[in-house]
Order: C-alpha cells, then structure tokens, then sequence
C-alpha cells in the first residue's frame, strides 16, 4: 500500500510539474515569440501549422532547443530575448511542440 501511495504522489507530482512548465512555456512563447510564430513573418512557422511543423519536431527537442537558444534564420538568438534563461527558452519550445502535435 506504501508503494502504491508513492507512486501516486510521484505520478501526481510530475504532473503537475509537466502543467507548470507548459504554462511557464506559454507565457514566454506570449513574450518573446507570439510576434513572428502567430503571423509568419519573416518564414516563422505558425504556432499551430503541424505541417510546418512536423518535420521540426521531428528531428527532436535537442535540434529545436539548440535553433532557439543560438538563433536560425531570421530568428536571433533566444527570439531577440537574451534576458531570458536556457529554461524558459526550453519551456516555449515545449509549450510550442505541445500545440502543435
């Protein structure tokens, strides 16, 4: 019974840590990447054009995460926001892949 309760509270736990980082995700996509990633400017793929984005996603978060933080195309590094920690930026990213799966 112990086990059991344990693995509920840790299944619980990561959860809600998963909600909490595609939340945070959210907020810096509305932050720092909203501008270019819902209209298209400048080839940005839209936030929710799985076609666009599938072939991204694809080739893996490591390829995406490391596009963001050092820049690709037009997009500079981390979206023109170095304020912002490898964290957050790794967060939209999800929050990103989260919408458009």
């Amino acid at each position: 019974m112990k086990k059991l309760t344990a693995t509920v509270i840790f299944t619980s736990l990561v959860m809600a840590t998963s909600g909490a980082a595609i939340a945070d995700g959210a907020a810096t996509y509305q932050k720092a990447c909203v501008a270019c990633h819902m209209t298209g400017a400048a080839g940005a793929p839209k936030l929710e054009d799985k076609a666009a984005w599938a072939p991204r996603i694809a080739q893996g978060k490591d390829v995406l995460y490391n596009a963001v933080l050092k820049g690709k195309g037009a997009m500079p590094p981390k979206g023109g926001q170095a304020q912002l920690s490898d964290d957050e930026i790794k967060a939209a990213v999800d929050y990103i892949v989260s919408q458009a799966k």
